[in-house]
């Protein structure tokens, strides 16, 4: 048995991945480390909006970021993350599934 704080700590990462635009950011790190600019570029938001998702996502420990002059490089700390993409498509493909049937069950 785990305790609140487990639960608590988990639902903190959760949260850190609760938005389409970190996703994205972490799909892309998956091909290795990117400067915030080409995050930037990819999501289409302004600095400090991507300044904001990449410090939660930092914060929560998911990655992890180094300057190299005036750049900032991320890069995934746990690379594992990724794996959960697969689980909530599964979930999404599930649901699909269970619709369609019920769809077809009324017609």
């Amino acid at each position: 048995m785990h305790t609140t704080s487990t639960y608590t700590s988990r639902a903190e990462v959760m949260k850190a991945l609760a938005h389409p635009s970190r996703l994205m950011m972490l799909d892309a790190l998956a091909d290795g480390e990117k400067c915030v600019c080409e995050l930037q570029a990819l999501v289409g938001s302004s600095m400090p909006t991507v300044s904001n998702h990449l410090a939660q996502m930092r914060n929560a420990g998911i990655i992890a970021a180094r300057r190299e002059g005036n750049w900032i490089y991320y890069r995934l700390l746990v690379p594992c993350v990724l794996k959960l993409f697969q689980c909530i498509d599964a979930v999404l493909v599930s649901e699909a599934e269970r619709m369609a049937q019920a769809l077809g069950e009324t017609e």
